[in-house]
Order: C-alpha cells, then structure tokens, then sequence
C-alpha cells in the first residue's frame, strides 16, 4: 500500500497528539499525505445534499489539507475548520486566501474544545474519531453534542473493521460505532463506503449521518 502511515506513530502520537500532528504538518507536504484529496469526500456531498443543507454552517474537523473546507465554501457554506497542529492551520490559512475564500480556521484539540455552544449547523469529520484511542470516544461525543445546534447534523467517515491490517487509524465495526452515539444522537444511517485520499487501493471505511436532538 502507498504511502501507508504506520501503527506505531499514529497510535503512540496519541499520548502526546499536538507534538505529533504538529511535526506531521510541519514537515509534510499536505498533497502527499494518505488522507489527502483534493475534492469533496463524495459522501459528504451526497448527505449534505439529501438532507437540504445548503448555507449552513459548517465545522470541518480536523481540517488538515483543508480541501474540504475550501470545497464546502465554494459550494456557499459559512465554513469554519480546526486543527490541532498551528502549521496545519496556517497552511490552511493560506490555502485558502490564495483561492480567495472566506474561512474562518482555529487552532483546536477537540478532547481539550474551546469552541463554543450550539456554534455550527453540521461538522464534518472524515479522520478526526478514527484515530481518538477508544477511552477518549465519549469526550469526542459530548464534544460535538455541545458544538452542534439542536437539530444539527454529525457527518463521519471512519476506518471500517472490513479494512485489513493494523497500520494506521483504528478499524471500528459499525455496530461499535453506532453503540458510541446511542442515547446522545439520533442515529439516521452507517454504511460501507472507501476512503479516498492517496492510497490505493481505498482502504474500508464507514460513513455515518447522526442527528442532534
């Protein structure tokens, strides 16, 4: 597998995750890394679309490359995008002038969130939770409970337990999945899907649409 992250670093990064993420940014070329992709993760579009969202604000969490967020403004989001690591968010910064875009970005360890109450109508995570080790899943949980507005959308791709190997984030099975949000969320749907970025082939992944009560 190309460009493949292995177990070690980003499991271990964990412990001391700034320190980690920062170094990882600060040396990387954001095109080269495995999550990269210059579109709009095609599940976000399809969701975001059937469930008429268009104009809302929206949090991409852990912006990193910050693709994500640069599509969601071109398509007439109020986007706002964190990261834990200062160079991620400055290359964001400056990614996004130089495409003349309005995003707002912080800097923003989402176990540790200074962000405010009910601040965004959707966030969108596509690497953030696969990688929390399981212990830190519930303050994830409460976090984006917080975040979100009443009504508001959760959208989030993770590693699925179909993905073979260890190397990476962490594969979580659906029904583990699902058991994270149950009794906080409304749990609308979870299904297969691939992670786009620069490894091939795709690894396994989940895609999973969650309702604020």
């Amino acid at each position: 597998m190309q460009n493949e992250i292995p177990e070690g670093p980003v499991r271990q990064g964990m412990s001391q995750p700034t320190t980690w993420w920062e170094g990882l940014y600060a040396t990387s070329d954001v095109a080269d890394l495995p999550w990269y992709t210059p579109k709009l993760d095609p599940d976000f579009e399809r969701s975001l679309a059937a469930q008429n969202l268009q104009g809302s604000r929206v949090l991409d969490l852990g912006t990193g490359p910050a693709t994500q967020a640069m599509n969601l403004a071109r398509r007439g989001f109020d986007v706002i995008g964190t990261d834990i690591s200062p160079s991620a968010i400055k290359k964001a910064k400056a990614a996004s002038k130089a495409a003349g875009l309005k995003i707002e970005f912080r800097v923003d360890d989402i176990l540790r969130s200074k962000l405010e109450e009910s601040l965004v109508d959707v966030i969108v995570d596509r690497g953030v939770f696969h990688v929390l080790p399981p212990e830190k899943r519930s303050v994830y949980v409460e976090t984006v409970h917080r975040i979100l507005r009443p009504q508001g959308w959760l959208l989030l791709k993770c590693f699925s337990d179909k993905e073979p190997g260890t190397y990476g984030p962490y594969r979580i099975a659906a029904k583990e999945l699902r058991a994270h949000f149950r009794g906080t969320f409304e749990i609308v749907s979870v299904i297969d899907t691939v992670f786009d970025g620069t490894l091939k082939p795709r690894p396994k992944a989940l895609f999973a649409t969650f309702r604020r009560p």
